[in-house]
């Protein structure tokens, strides 16, 4: 038996040498992902937004392959034409729309940039002349020139968003019918492990499609509700103000407020009348609060399972390091992040602090014939197979 305590010592020192080194590597990697997400941002998330429009029409695609007239069928590649086709001209028309809003924007708030500073100093009166006079002056320094131009600047990069967006669906769609393929070589040949991350895929997909898919349903009568609203004080942005609050709603838990502020901050500039724009405030808010705390959560049920908080340090996260694009892209990203880590046991602690009752969801761990399904269509599982067993 050996006593000699400079052996026993050895390990646990190694050991030591090896978690800081460990440590060390984890602290290194995570900088250069994040240097890596802060410098590719334009292309990072122009490459998200392509993903969730894929995932969105890969099911309306699969169907309109599976389609038949007469005794012939419709080829993938015409499906896939089709969607790049139909999804391009979809993504165009939004963004002029968005385009001309925020143009018409940019011109109304040059003509309001003088009334502005008296209309907001005029909201802090009641706090005393000194309040309302230093608010009146702090407002009168802010650049606005500066910051409308920077809003110019980056509406200008929105189209070019749009069309890396159209690029990559488009080679996605062509890569669809190989997707089951290469992930079963990823996976080393083992078509077992191959199923299983097609179910987790599976999950993400449906979960992410369908959160969208309730967010564009409640934000668009959001939307149509506020501009009536608008339209019926008769403000000049009514449109704007509208497709703004559509727009903000897909911010989780902050857009709504902010839409809300904004679109009162305008319609106390235009009016310069403290009742109507309290009557305005409160008909949004009403609006919001219906939307936004009753039939959003009742729509959605428990499809996301997702931690409030959590939510919001995502949003945070996301939003400092995308931008704007990063908030609007939190949730899905989230989603995502709770979904993959409930599969790997060193990350299911991550898993259980995103989720909500801190039990995330474990579906994919059954056989799920929807999912199932959804990636069939989404993969062109059945076709490769078959094409696959016939060249056997």
């Amino acid at each position: 038996m050996n006593d000699d305590p400079r052996t026993e010592r050895a390990p646990t020192r190694a050991q030591s040498r090896n978690r800081v080194q460990t440590a060390a590597l984890v602290i290194i990697a995570g900088a250069l992902i994040l240097f890596l997400l802060v410098e590719a941002r334009f292309l990072l998330t122009s490459l998200a937004v392509a993903i969730i429009v894929f995932s969105l029409t890969s099911d309306a695609i699969g169907y309109i392959a599976r389609l038949k007239i007469g005794p012939l069928g419709i080829p993938n590649w015409l499906a896939s034409l089709a969607a790049v086709t139909l999804i391009s001209t979809g993504m165009f028309m939004l963004s002029s729309l968005i385009l001309s809003q925020i143009n018409t924007v940019l011109t109304t708030t040059l003509t309001y940039t003088d009334r502005a500073p008296a209309a907001a100093a005029d909201l802090f009166a009641w706090m005393g002349p000194e309040v309302e006079t230093a608010i009146a002056s702090a407002i009168r320094s802010i650049d606005v020139q500066g910051y409308l131009g920077a809003l110019a600047g980056q509406a200008g990069g929105l189209m070019q968003g749009t069309v890396l967006v159209i690029l990559f669906v488009g080679f996605l769609f062509a890569e669809r019918l190989w997707f089951d393929v290469k992930l079963t070589s990823l996976m080393g040949g083992n078509a077992k492990r191959a199923a299983h991350a097609q179910r987790i895929i599976g999950t993400i997909m449906r979960r992410v499609n369908y959160y969208l898919l309730v967010k564009t349903l409640v934000s668009a009568v959001t939307g149509l509700m506020v501009y009536g609203v608008a339209m019926l004080f008769g403000l000049e942005l009514a449109v704007a103000i509208g497709i703004l609050t559509f727009i903000l709603n897909y911010i989780p838990n902050v857009g709504s407020i902010v839409a809300t502020v904004l679109a009162t901050f305008v319609t106390y500039v235009q009016l310069g009348e403290p009742g109507p724009t309290l009557a305005f405030f409160l008909s949004v808010g009403v609006i919001q609060f219906l939307n936004g705390n009753i039939i959003d959560p009742w729509l959605m049920g428990r499809a996301l399972r997702l931690s409030t908080f959590g939510i919001i340090v995502a949003l945070a996260f996301w939003g400092s390091v995308w931008g704007i694009a990063g908030m609007f892209l939190s949730v899905p990203i989230m989603v995502a992040a709770m979904i993959v880590c409930s599969h790997v046991p060193g990350l299911r602690p991550m898993a259980v602090l995103l989720s909500r009752e801190g039990l995330p969801d474990l579906d994919t761990d059954l056989p799920n014939r929807f999912t199932t399904a959804r990636m069939a269509a989404a993969t062109g599982t059945s076709r490769v197979s078959k094409g696959r067993k016939l060249s056997d």
